[in-house]
Order: structure tokens, then sequence, then C-alpha cells
């Protein structure tokens, strides 16, 4: 169960970082790069995701899990990285449009 958990931790600070990452490069106009960094998020949240989701199972089969306080640190993790990766996604949107209408207009 200590693996699930601390895979769940690992994974959401890799959604985070990947999201982070994407908001700099979408402040330095990398805009395609940071779809990529993006996509990293993703990839790493649908991983975060399948390790919670193999906790839920087991419970769901009859499992007795125990809800320790690194479980709960594990979704505060997740569910802060998601919501993170959001709004960062949100983020990126506003930034290229913003720039799109900047070079609009200066052309």
């Amino acid at each position: 169960m200590e693996e699930l958990i601390m895979q769940i931790i690992i994974d959401s600070g890799d959604v985070r970082y990947h999201a982070y990452e994407a908001l700099t490069l979408a402040n330095e106009g990398k805009f395609e790069e940071a779809r990529e960094s993006i996509k990293r998020a993703n990839e790493a949240m649908e991983k975060a995701h399948e390790a919670q989701t193999s906790v839920l199972f087991k419970e769901a089969n009859g499992e007795k899990i125990e809800i320790s306080a690194l479980f709960v640190h594990s979704q505060d993790h997740l569910m802060t990285a998601i919501s993170e990766k959001n709004l960062i996604a949100q983020l990126i949107e506003m930034r290229k449009s913003i720039q799109d209408l900047i070079e609009a207009k200066n052309n």
C-alpha cells in the first residue's frame, strides 16, 4: 500500500513540475514546447490516477484499506496537482490569445 501511495505522490509532483515548466515556456513565447509539457503533465496525471484507482478497487473488492496520514497526503497532492495543471493550461491559452492579439495589432 505504501508503494502505491508513494507513486501517487511522485506522479503528482511530476504533474506540477511539467505544468509549471509549460507556464514558463509559454511566458517565453514557446507555445509548442508548452503544449508538450502539458502533455507530459497529463501523462503523469494518468499514472497517478491509475495508482489512486487501484487503491479504490482494492477497497471495492472488500480489502480493508487503512486510511493513513500518508494516504490523505497523497490525495491532497493529487487534487492540488490536478487543480494547478488545469489552471495553468487556462493561463497558457490566455497568454497565447494575448500574444496573437499583440501580433495582429503590430501587423
